[in-house]
C-alpha cells in the first residue's frame, strides 16, 4: 500500500508559502504540507533536532526547498540533506526565483531532483504549481528511515 507523502514547503516568503500551498491543493494534492521558514527549521525537522516538530521514521517525505532564505540558505541545507547517509535519498526541488545557470548546476551537483524557477507573474506561478502537483501525484518516494 503506498503511503501518503508528507511535502516540506520550505520559503521564508508567507506568500509563495501559502500560494505553493493553495495551488498544490488546486491540483488535487491534499497531502500533509510541514511549513518551515528557513534552512535552519528544514534541518533541525530532518535532523529531529531542538524543540518543534521533527520527522518520523519510516515516513515519505519530498522537500520543496528555496535558496534565499534566513540563517541556512537552500543549498547548504541541501548539501547537509545529501551527505546524510539516512536523508540523501529524499526527493528535493528546489524552487526558487534564482535562475543563475551557476546556481542551477551546483544544486544538480549537491543532489537536487529538480530545479524549478518561480514565475515572476501571479498566474504563471500558480499554473507551475499546479503542474508541479501533477507531478507530485504520481512520483513515487521512499520512506527515510533511521533511528529517532
Amino acid at each position: 500500500m503506498t503511503q501518503e507523502v508528507v511535502i516540506i514547503i520550505a520559503d521564508d516568503d508567507l506568500g509563495h508559502a501559502r500560494l505553493i500551498e493553495k495551488s498544490l491543493k488546486r491540483a488535487g494534492l491534499h497531502n500533509t504540507i510541514q511549513r518551515c521558514e528557513n534552512g535552519q527549521e528544514v534541518l533541525d525537522f530532518l535532523f529531529r533536532r531542538g524543540p518543534g516538530p521533527h520527522r518520523l521514521v519510516n515516513k515519505a517525505y519530498l522537500l520543496m526547498l528555496d535558496i534565499r532564505m534566513p540563517k541556512v540558505d537552500g543549498v547548504e541545507t541541501l548539501r547537509q540533506i545529501k551527505e546524510d547517509a539516512t536523508l540523501r535519498k529524499l526527493p528535493v526541488i528546489m524552487l526558487t526565483t534564482t535562475d543563475d545557470p551557476r546556481e542551477i548546476e551546483r544544486c544538480h551537483l549537491l543532489g537536487c531532483n529538480s530545479y524549478i524557477v518561480k514565475p515572476v507573474d501571479y498566474d504563471k506561478f500558480a499554473e507551475a504549481i499546479a503542474q508541479l502537483g501533477m507531478f507530485v501525484s504520481l512520483v513515487k518516494v521512499p520512506e527515510i528511515n533511521g533511528k529517532p
